[in-house]
């Protein structure tokens, strides 16, 4: 983005605005769309951050739960933990990929 501010500013704004846009729009076109690839660093890192708490508070009280449930729904506990480790793995590939 950089690069492209500094080297060839009216390329870099022309793509910012949508085909078709109204002249009077252009500078709002430009302002939001600029304010939006600012601001998806900080979204994505939001999401991610939920994402990851989210699981994590999962696992927990799943792991809270053990001393409370009777013996013998002990395994299925266990199983739904390991599922729950495995979609939070799964989770994360996809947030680092997405990041």
């Amino acid at each position: 983005m950089l690069y492209g501010w500094f080297n060839n500013t009216s390329n870099l704004l022309m793509h910012l605005i949508p085909k078709g846009t109204p002249i009077v729009l252009i500078p709002f076109m430009v302002l939001i769309e600029t304010v939006r690839t600012l601001i998806r660093p900080l979204t994505l890192a939001i999401r991610l951050s939920a994402n990851m708490i989210a699981g994590h508070l999962l696992l927990t009280l799943l792991r809270a739960s053990f001393s409370a449930l009777p013996f013998f729904s002990i395994p299925i506990l266990l199983v739904a933990q390991i599922m729950l480790c495995g979609l939070e793995i799964a989770v994360a590939v996809i947030q680092a990929y997405v990041f």
